[in-house]
């Protein structure tokens, strides 16, 4: 395939914006760039896309996102408005996870696809539970990403809040799945293991997945977010979050820790000695009143921070924005969280993060050899863009809505806005089918807690 007239955002170390090039892919593969006169001579009998002027760069990353809350958009909770995260987490979280069947996982997991395909993110990591549905229930939304034609990266979340059988049944998901995968790679599908928080873990159930663990592999595991993890380390152990992480082995370069909006300044520092990945999930933290994250210092004592949705739409411009924000508000001082510390977290850090996952050629970035994950996006920029300005470009003026053509491996799975490998009408059709017997089950759970 030949993609022509395009307009380029490399991404690149240091990033290029190239006007009127071309792209050529073979194999799933970029595997040459250069004007579009240049490559339109050079290859004449293959057939170009032209995608008339309209930006041409990497698609979206998402270091953190769970499938699994879909079914949430419009639910009631029952009662007085939750007060704060540990009551959002009983009777919201916790209940929806328990009223989801195979069905439910699968269709939780399409809608967001559908959505990541048609807002331009290529590749999401996923953090599931479905305590009642355990047993093959990554294959399930492997399934799903595998018909999308998105790349995932999936894990189960362990946790003892639901007896030890179903701990134990966490583990051995994720081991079985982690095995099929060491078996039968897939290039578009990876793995990690899974834990909720420390919270709800003990120390015998974290001693547990670390003996667990294919070798190769790291853990996926949700970090203070909330104050009420660090007491209930500091209680169980005299330790604080990370520290007790530490203590069980579970930290390491591929191992991603999500939140951490309550770290002290030796968990963070921790954190950087052991190379482990940190997501900030700003729209989430806003939702759930938790705090905000000193990603800035984080950023500056070299802890990897990445971008994450936690579960909210999968426009990751959104993020960037809310991200660019958030700190701003916190802090009372429009200098904080300036746009390339944003971008440093979105691409350089998030594509990063991908790399560990599927480490066989680039991802994030549009050089020779890279994976042809792409997107077009019709910006029509009415002042300059540069490489300098191109943060503010996407914070103030790239809308969801602009992404036209989403690419993953040089397959189209949506070409001028029409979605070639899901469809949206079915796959939104049975959802709302599914839901009312969903939120039925939810409504029973919650009021067994109530």
């Amino acid at each position: 395939m030949l993609i022509t007239n395009a307009n380029i955002i490399t991404w690149e170390a240091q990033n290029r914006i190239l006007t009127n090039y071309a792209i050529l892919i073979e194999g799933g593969h970029i595997k040459e760039i250069g004007t579009t006169k240049a490559l339109t001579t050079k290859y004449p009998k293959i057939k170009a896309t032209d995608v008339n002027g309209q930006y041409v760069m990497p698609g979206g990353i998402c270091a953190h996102t769970h499938f699994y809350g879909a079914f949430a958009r419009g639910m009631a909770i029952p009662g007085p408005a939750p007060k704060d995260f540990p009551e959002i987490l009983k009777k919201l979280w916790w209940p929806l996870d328990r009223s989801l069947d195979a069905e439910g996982v699968r269709y939780s997991a399409l809608v967001c696809l559908v959505d990541a395909i048609k807002h331009g993110t290529t590749t999401l990591i996923d953090h599931h539970a479905s305590p009642n549905s355990i047993d093959g229930s990554l294959d399930v939304i492997a399934d799903a990403v595998d018909k999308s034609g998105l790349r995932g990266v999936l894990c189960y979340e362990v946790t003892d809040r639901d007896g030890v059988e179903k701990a134990n049944a966490g583990i051995q998901e994720n081991v079985r799945f982690l095995k099929r995968l060491a078996s039968n790679p897939h290039p578009r599908l990876a793995g990690a293991f899974g834990l909720h928080a420390g919270l709800t873990l003990s120390g015998a159930t974290l001693q547990a997945c670390a003996s667990s663990i294919p070798e190769g592999h790291g853990f996926h595991v949700h970090t203070a977010e909330h104050e009420s993890d660090e007491y209930d380390s500091l209680q169980k152990s005299n330790m604080r979050v990370i520290d007790r992480l530490q203590k069980h082995g579970i930290l390491g370069p591929k191992t991603i820790t999500a939140h951490g909006v309550h770290f002290d300044a030796r968990e963070m520092e921790i954190l950087k000695e052991s190379g482990s990945w940190l997501t900030h999930q700003p729209r989430s933290n806003m939702n759930n009143g938790v705090g905000t994250a000193q990603v800035e210092s984080m950023l500056r004592l070299g802890i990897k921070v990445c971008l994450g949705n936690d579960g909210f739409t999968n426009s990751m411009w959104d993020d960037w924005k809310a991200a660019y924000l958030l700190h701003k508000a916190e802090h009372r001082d429009p200098r904080r969280m300036g746009g390339y510390d944003v971008q440093q977290m979105a691409i350089y850090n998030n594509s990063a993060l991908a790399q560990v996952f599927f480490p066989d050629a680039p991802i994030g970035q549009i050089v020779p050899g890279a994976v042809a994950d792409l997107i077009f996006v019709d910006y029509q920029p009415f002042t300059p863009l540069t490489d300098g300005n191109l943060p503010w470009h996407i914070i103030f003026g790239f809308q969801q809505s602009m992404v036209t053509s989403t690419m993953v491996a040089g397959k189209f799975l949506m070409k001028d806005r029409e979605l070639l490998t899901l469809n949206e009408a079915e796959i939104a059709a049975r959802a709302r089918e599914i839901a009312p017997r969903i939120w039925k089950k939810y409504e029973e759970e919650v009021s067994k807690v109530s």
